[in-house]
């Protein structure tokens, strides 16, 4: 009797061991979401499965060009996927052409599946706080992204982590290139 009270309680503790740490893993190092729309493609397509690195940004702060992942404000259940173009403390211009200008000067926009018809609130400077980050999806002229007042310059404390990698459809398994 004593050895089955034994046996119980080891696979009890070893259940709960597995049970903290898949917590830990879920809240603090990555979690999995799925693509829904086609605002990134080419870099990524509608239904795509995402890891989203949630624990690198604890450790250094995002980078122009990273895939970021985060609420839209208002929104608790719903997130965007989209591209970091401006970082905190610069200043954001698309003009008329398409051409984005970060602190005055064109920057190579080799993600944009096609050229900007729409600068939305971008068309005047836009001045990023220290905390703020001006974003666009790759599929520039299909995306509600920095442009759009809905979802205007995404704070740091929202960004929820950067896509890392893909795990389906299999065919396109593996890290995702953020440069």
């Amino acid at each position: 009797m004593k050895k089955v009270l034994r046996e119980i309680l080891n696979t009890s503790l070893y259940l709960l061991g597995v049970l903290c740490l898949v917590y830990l893993v879920i809240h603090f190092v990555g979690q999995r979401t799925q693509v829904q729309g086609s605002s990134m493609e080419p870099t990524l397509s509608t239904e795509d499965n995402l890891i989203v690195d949630k624990l690198s940004y604890r450790f250094h702060d995002p980078e122009r060009y990273d895939i970021i992942v985060f609420p839209p404000p208002g929104e608790k259940e719903t997130f965007y996927i989209k591209r970091i173009i401006g970082l905190p403390g610069e200043t954001v211009q698309i003009d008329e052409e398409g051409t984005i200008y970060v602190d005055g000067e064109g920057i190579d926009d080799f993600y944009g599946k096609e050229i900007i018809q729409d600068p939305g609130r971008a068309s005047e400077p836009i001045e990023l706080g220290q905390d703020e980050y001006f974003v666009l999806g790759d599929n520039r002229n299909n995306s509600t992204d920095g442009r759009d007042p809905k979802v205007g310059n995404v704070k740091r404390e929202n960004i929820i982590g950067r896509a890392w990698l893909r795990i389906w459809p299999l065919e396109n398994f593996g890290l995702i290139k953020h440069r």
